[in-house]
């Protein structure tokens, strides 16, 4: 599985949308919905972020694994 189709199933298995995230990483929601199409690649300190927040390591998160590890 890609990192993009990672982030868009965390952010909708937590019922968030695109402006929150985009608000939690600092950028904007069209950014953001490019990281999740893949158009842009999803710079470190964002998925650094975003592992913590969704409380998952980052070899899930980059799809690198399929069972999800938990940080905390």
């Amino acid at each position: 599985m890609h990192y993009y189709q990672r982030l868009c199933d965390l952010r909708e298995d937590h019922d968030k949308t695109q402006a929150e995230i985009a608000d939690l990483i600092g950028t904007t929601q069209q950014q953001y919905c490019r990281y999740e199409k893949g158009v842009r690649e999803l710079p470190m300190h964002h998925f650094i972020t975003l592992a913590k927040y969704y409380n998952v390591s980052l070899d899930y998160l980059a799809g690198m694994i399929d069972t999800p590890k938990k940080l905390y």
